[in-house]
């Protein structure tokens, strides 16, 4: 059998009670991090509070090597041994995990679920934004190489554009080796290019959070001068760009996000 876990927001003590006894009852334990960052957990601090020992997978293991026997690959194992795979926040956020799932289920493998608390159900809680307001969430990464410089791109623009024009909040995930600062400057970039006023409209209130599920998380609300050269400290971060706010959002936003009140 092979059961996803789902790791939590941040640090080792946000995995469940269910998630932690299925650690302990599995023949193997294997970990991946390359689709959600560690934040303040380490796989030390994990295998102290787990009383397990935990191997960390790469992106090939998952993808490319699962079902290799040679080398004992997940799927193979799942087989006939109780695995389970640790995933940070929720245990089927990242495509990459419903895909070896499928995969799993092709070769007639059980499979199990056990969930945990993610971002895209933190986000609105923390900013005290209405949750069914969100529209479709998009990621902002680092440009990628193309001739003699970086292509950024655009995606996340016109994402939280459209949200924009529905009236819609937009979570924008973000590189996990990436700040809200850069993020931003980022976006700017692709405004600028657009002659765009998404995010430089006197209107538009953008949202930065650091480090949720941590004891201190960070939540600033602010226009986009105001944001770009606030200091959030360490990773990771997220943003959220709000679109239509009901009183109570705009409420939130100075009470809970520190908004600058007029």
């Amino acid at each position: 059998m092979l059961t996803f876990v789902g790791l939590g927001l941040y640090d080792e003590k946000d995995i469940t009670l269910k998630g932690l006894e299925a650690v302990r009852k599995a023949d193997k334990v294997y970990a991946e991090f390359y689709t959600s960052p560690l934040g303040g957990r380490t796989v030390e601090k994990m295998q102290r509070v787990y009383g397990r020992r935990i191997s960390v997978l790469e992106r090939s293991d998952l993808e490319e090597n699962a079902e290799a026997a040679e080398s004992g690959g997940i799927l193979e194992l799942a087989k006939s041994k109780n695995v389970v795979l640790l995933c940070g926040g929720d245990s089927m956020v990242a495509t990459t995990h419903v895909d070896l799932r499928l995969r799993a289920i092709d070769r007639e493998i059980k499979t199990r679920l056990i969930h945990a608390p993610s971002i895209l159900s933190a986000v609105a809680g923390l900013c005290g934004l209405q949750n069914y307001k969100f529209g479709k969430s998009a990621t902002v990464s680092p440009p990628y190489p193309h001739g003699c410089g970086g292509v950024i791109s655009e995606v996340p623009y016109d994402t939280l554009k459209a949200n924009k024009e529905r009236g819609l909040h937009t979570l924008l995930f973000l590189d996990i080796s990436m700040s809200v600062n850069e993020a931003l400057g980022l976006l700017e970039t692709v405004e600028e290019r657009r002659r765009g006023t998404v995010l430089k409209n006197k209107k538009s209130i953008i949202v930065g959070i650091a480090r949720a599920g941590s004891e201190e998380p960070v939540v600033k609300a602010d226009y986009l001068e105001g944001l770009k050269s606030y200091d959030f400290g360490e990773l990771p971060h997220v943003l959220v760009v709000p679109g239509e706010l009901h009183f109570l959002e705009k409420e939130a936003l100075v009470k809970i996000a520190n908004f600058p009140a007029p």
